[in-house]
């Protein structure tokens, strides 16, 4: 397989799913596709062991990773991560901390415990893994733009985007394009966008109207899943029914 059909088979099979945001489908899957590394073979390599034991994980991701069904894979990684853990904290510590004043023109001092202890709170493996993967991909979808007819008419077609996934396009669009191309892509992408928000408002609102009594023997149309598609949109999360 060529270097760049890694990156741009996995973006045109997103474009043909039917969805809110290909996008969020895409980034979806690359979460699945690392806590099942994260989980996997994989991680009895000691490269990968040691980037997990340095970063750790966010709150969201490790929730994802207990809801897997490989309880020993977890127990495996939560004790090599809190060994390293408890290692880091003696190395930081300062038993005798000295109390410093507050005042408007000094901050408090900090010493390295707190740096660390915040740095991990902050990091994760998982999320700094998608997103790595995550803007190649967009950087490929510029490229498909650019280059292939064909997935120009399939992103014409699609149901846009998250608010998320739209404004990262709208946003990284002037890095990838000249001014003319530009033009002709954002033109697309509001265009689009917009389209498929009154698509969506229209369920909305035919889903409402079904509650009134006399419209209970009318079909739902395209509305019955129109809350749970209106909150992809909106918040760039897997809602299932």
């Amino acid at each position: 397989m060529a270097k760049e059909e890694i990156y741009t088979i996995p973006v045109i099979d997103a474009f043909k799913e039917d969805c809110e945001c290909p996008l969020c489908h895409l980034y979806h899957k690359l979460e699945k596709d690392s806590v099942d590394f994260v989980l996997g073979p994989s991680y009895m390599e000691s490269d990968i062991r040691g980037f997990t034991n340095e970063h750790g994980f966010c709150q969201m991701h490790f929730l994802q990773i207990y809801g897997e069904s490989n309880r020993l894979g977890v127990a495996l990684m939560m004790e090599s991560h809190m060994k390293k853990i408890r290692e880091d904290i003696k190395k930081h510590a300062i038993r005798n901390p000295k109390a410093s004043k507050f005042t408007l023109k000094k901050q408090p001092e900090t010493h390295g415990l707190r740096d660390y202890t915040g740095q991990l709170v902050d990091e994760c493996y998982i999320c700094k893994r998608v997103d790595d993967f995550f803007f190649r991909y967009l950087d490929t979808l510029f490229y498909l733009w650019k280059k292939d007819p064909e997935f120009r008419d399939t992103l014409s077609n699609s149901k846009g985007f998250c608010l998320q996934h739209f404004g990262q396009l709208y946003d990284l669009a002037p890095k990838h394009m000249n001014q003319k191309a530009l033009d002709d892509f954002t033109e697309l992408l509001v265009r689009i966008q917009e389209e498929n928000f009154d698509r969506v408002i229209g369920d909305i609102e035919w889903f409402i109207t079904k509650f009134d009594y006399r419209f209970e023997k009318e079909p739902w149309k395209n509305s019955k899943d129109a809350v749970i598609r209106s909150i992809q949109k909106i918040a760039s999360i897997n809602v299932k029914d």
